[in-house]
């Protein structure tokens, strides 16, 4: 993977922090910063993709959807499917 080198200005706390952390995993402080980044980044995808489905969620199901749901769950049913394990 190619890797970039960039300046950045961070508050002074959060630098010191981020050295302890390399001191004390015996990693680079890039590495660190690299490692919260993808973090970050991970989870404000989860979020998104989260609100995404919500929105897909809050669109009312048609009448053909919630017959067909209906079906299935009376399906579940007759085979078993309020059986707890």
């Amino acid at each position: 993977m190619t890797q970039v080198k960039t300046a950045i200005s961070i508050q002074e706390i959060l630098f010191e922090e981020t050295e302890n952390i390399a001191r004390e995993m015996k990693i680079p402080r890039s590495q660190v910063v690299s490692l919260a980044l993808q973090e970050f980044i991970q989870r404000y995808r989860n979020r998104k993709l989260l609100k995404e489905i919500n929105a897909a969620y809050e669109v009312p199901a048609t009448e053909d959807e919630v017959e067909s749901l209906e079906k299935m769950r009376s399906h579940q049913r007759s085979v078993g499917g309020d059986e707890v394990w």
